[in-house]
């Protein structure tokens, strides 16, 4: 395996909006890193608990689970399981979740429960990325301040431009303040359906606001991928050979390039400092 030097690049995959393809895109782009090589935690941070389905993570599994963890019940080494993707693991997530947005209200620095516990993440991972929920609430906010780079999936709609102006709003403030050391990693089309004259307009605007920060893999419509966490497999294990499956396969290599490309990208080992 190709080895990163330092600490893992923690990577939370965010949208405020619901159904973006958020945690399909978080469950199928580490799935593909696992399988050229790259040793991956994926954080379970969403209530619903969809990404840990998604891998399989039957409800009597996550008896530990990324709440454990945030109210300081145990390490986060006793959270973390190994799902059925060799170099994929996960902590799982369950409904009780929920709960840990007001708990963290009042805990002193509640901004940086994850940050601190991730500090705490056994060595050999290359990359931790974090399904974060569909809002901007404390726990997507815990995230952001313990991330290196933010991964965004944008579905190909009319207000697609406007959501994700107040997230990119939400970064910036969160670097100001909170994390210097943050940035934006890029922005995944999701959902593309390219008969649909909205999408390529859509896509127009994106790819003008934001040029080289949106990726050219695009990720399209596909009943496969929509089916495959009801079988408790990310679609690359389901059907390899579907249209969905094959984007994230090349999504993951776009990632890796750039990667190379840019090895400032890499998580400093003075991260615990930047503040």
């Amino acid at each position: 395996m190709a080895e990163i030097s330092g600490k893992p690049i923690i990577i939370p995959v965010v949208n405020q909006k619901g159904g973006v393809g958020k945690t399909t895109t978080a469950v199928n782009l580490a799935t593909a890193l696992a399988a050229v090589g790259r040793r991956v935690l994926l954080v379970d941070l969403d209530p619903q608990g969809n990404a840990s389905t998604g891998l399989g993570i039957g409800k009597q599994q996550r008896e530990i689970n990324i709440y454990n963890v945030i109210v300081g019940e145990v390490p986060v080494a006793d959270a973390i399981q190994r799902t059925l993707v060799p170099g994929l693991d996960i902590i799982p997530s369950t409904v009780d979740l929920s709960a840990a947005e007001i708990e963290l209200i009042e805990i002193e620095n509640r901004e940086f429960v994850l940050r601190e516990a991730f500090e705490e993440v056994p060595a050999g991972y290359d990359y931790i990325f974090i399904d974060c929920p569909p809002s901007l609430g404390l726990l997507t906010l815990n995230a952001l301040v313990a991330a290196d780079k933010v991964l965004v999936p944008l579905q190909c709609e009319f207000y697609a431009l406007e959501g994700l102006s107040h997230l990119l709003k939400t970064v910036e403030r969160v670097q100001r303040k909170l994390n210097p050391a943050i940035s934006l990693q890029g922005i995944v089309l999701t959902m593309v359906d390219r008969r649909a004259r909205l999408t390529q307009q859509v896509e127009d605007d994106v790819r003008s606001f934001l040029g080289d920060l949106v990726y050219t893999t695009v990720i399209p419509r596909n009943v496969r991928i929509s089916e495959a966490p009801s079988h408790g497999k990310p679609a690359l294990l389901y059907d390899l050979s579907c249209n969905g499956a094959i984007a994230y396969a090349h999504l993951a290599r776009e990632f890796l390039k750039q990667e190379t490309a840019n090895p400032d990208n890499r998580r400093p080992d003075n991260r615990r400092n930047a503040a």
